[in-house]
């Protein structure tokens, strides 16, 4: 069994203030990201020290910081469980919930004979499939609706304009366009799970209203999984496994693969289904399902770490000595 430390560092994260906004910062020093994106900023306060800023973090108005103590981490897991104030807490919950019933249905789609012991056929096992597509797309859009009125970083919060932005426009931001290809991936799979559930379709029917938004609805969210990933990562490619939003943004892009993958052993044929590929289409399901139900479940201590005590905000610049330059 891991310790307690090993838990600490499992979740810890460099300590400093992402709220740059509302900081005495003055000078960008560096900026840095994978092109064309900037995605981590270092500014110079005007009394020379330090503060970095992340993109993903400013996104959802998280704060970078570290577990100081090893109780700590499991205060943080306690108070994680109920934190409804928070946005980011029901962006992780409801997608939880969408990921559970998607792998409970490809759990019964994997075993015909605990099916039949629910009394569930084919079609009640579809109507799971789009019962969980729906917390996917309200999940995605709470999570676009964030990033589209997120406080511009030369902003203060209390120069923020009142107007509220629906979808919003963000092209050079690489959070925004994540959540974006995520949304319109949301809606593909709820026309590709409940035309699912239409009885009597050919094999092009099929294919045209149920494979289609399929594969488009998955290469959507690889696309917005690795652009999720890259954000934190700040490059083509990271290793930062003391960091808790490295953790959720890998294994949802895992998801997101495993939703590829299942998508491309999905497409229908003329003749009758192949058993393989279609158990090979519902374990990738499933497979994606389990990863995003955890990556999930992981955006919850990753809210609750915004929470600090003021004692442990005191630590939060990299540098209190004046830069040299």
């Amino acid at each position: 069994m891991a310790s307690l430390r090993e838990l600490r560092n499992h979740f810890e994260e460099l300590t400093v203030d992402d709220r740059v906004g509302n900081t005495q910062a003055t000078t960008c020093q560096e900026a840095s990201g994978p092109r064309p994106f900037i995605t981590r900023r270092v500014f110079q306060r005007s009394d020379g020290s330090l503060t970095e800023w992340h993109a993903r973090h400013h996104r959802k108005g998280l704060i970078l910081q570290e577990a100081a103590r090893a109780e700590a981490v499991s205060h943080l897991l306690l108070r994680c469980l109920w934190m409804p104030w928070k946005l980011n807490w029901w962006i992780g919950g409801i997608f939880a919930l969408g990921s559970l019933l998607f792998a409970v249905a490809s759990v019964l789609s994997l075993s015909p004979a605990l099916a039949a012991r629910c009394s569930l056929e084919t079609l009640s096992i579809n109507a799971i499939y789009f019962a969980g597509s729906i917390p996917f797309t309200v999940a995605a859009y709470l999570q676009l609706f964030q990033a589209a009125n997120v406080t511009p970083l030369q902003i203060s919060h209390a120069e923020k304009s009142g107007r509220i932005r629906i979808l919003g426009w963000k092209p050079q931001d690489a959070g925004w366009l994540s959540c974006a290809s995520q949304f319109v991936g949301t809606i593909l799979f709820n026309f590709n799970t409940f035309d699912a559930m239409i009885p009597s379709l050919t094999w092009f029917e099929e294919d045209l209203v149920v494979w289609a938004p399929n594969i488009i609805g998955s290469i959507l969210f690889l696309a917005s999984g690795y652009l999720a990933f890259i954000e934190t990562c700040h490059g083509y490619w990271g290793w930062q496994p003391r960091s808790i939003s490295w953790w959720v943004v890998l294994i949802n892009l895992l998801g997101c693969i495993g939703f590829l993958v299942s998508a491309l052993f999905s497409i229908f044929l003329p003749g009758p289904p192949d058993a393989a590929m279609v158990t090979l289409a519902v374990a990738f399901t499933l497979q994606g399902a389990i990863c995003f139900l955890v990556g999930s479940l992981l955006m919850l201590p990753e809210t609750a770490l915004e929470e600090r005590s003021p004692d442990d905000r005191q630590h939060s610049q990299i540098s209190s000595q004046p830069n040299s330059r």
